[in-house]
């Protein structure tokens, strides 16, 4: 079994017009930023996150910073603030999330921006992190999860060359008390 805190996770990945980098503590404003212009499209669709629930402040974001960057250094979970290179700008944040070392496998998450939307920085982010899960930490599944109503994250797997491998019926309530569905998408190492 790999020992998390022993092994090398880069805390900045550089990607064709994308710097993913490990949270820190001083990003509060631009994530505040992203957060409050993004909230509505969050809420329709990871309304389940405590995060997403709460009312964007900078406490709140800055909580959200200094978690990240703890739960990173203490491998817990792996997020990344996704910065278009040429600009600087905040355009999304992707991360492994639930890894289970002892396999290894992982889960790769992500939300955009919503002015930055359908521009590709999600497939380019979540493609360069599910590389490295693959080739680096030797991951033998990445796994996608996202509600069957989430087509643009449907697309983002599908782009990705994540395979759909089921759906889970009936797994949670959204909002307004509707029972949703989860799509199930993987990807292993012999598919990158």
């Amino acid at each position: 079994m790999i020992d998390p805190m022993l092994f090398a996770v880069p805390s900045s990945l550089e990607t064709q017009r994308l710097l993913l980098r490990s949270f820190r503590a001083e990003d509060a404003p631009a994530l505040l930023a992203a957060l409050t212009e993004s909230i509505v499209e969050l809420r329709s669709h990871l309304w389940f996150l405590p995060w997403v629930a709460e009312e964007p402040t900078p406490q709140s974001a800055e909580i959200r910073c200094r978690r990240a960057e703890a739960n990173f250094l203490l491998r817990a979970d792996l997020p990344y603030l996704a910065f278009e290179r040429t600009s600087g700008r905040l355009v999304a944040s992707i991360g492994l999330h639930r890894t289970d070392w002892s396999l290894p496998k992982t889960e790769v998450g992500y939300w955009v921006r919503t002015s930055e939307a359908g521009k590709g920085f999600a497939s380019e982010g979540v493609a360069a992190l599910t590389a490295w899960a693959l080739e680096s930490l030797g991951a033998k599944r990445v796994e996608l999860v996202t509600d069957e109503q989430n087509t643009g994250s449907r697309r983002v797997a599908e782009r990705c060359g994540f395979r759909l491998e089921g759906l889970l019926r009936n797994v949670m309530l959204s909002p307004d008390g509707k029972l949703r569905n989860s799509c199930i998408y993987a990807k292993l190492p012999a598919e990158v």
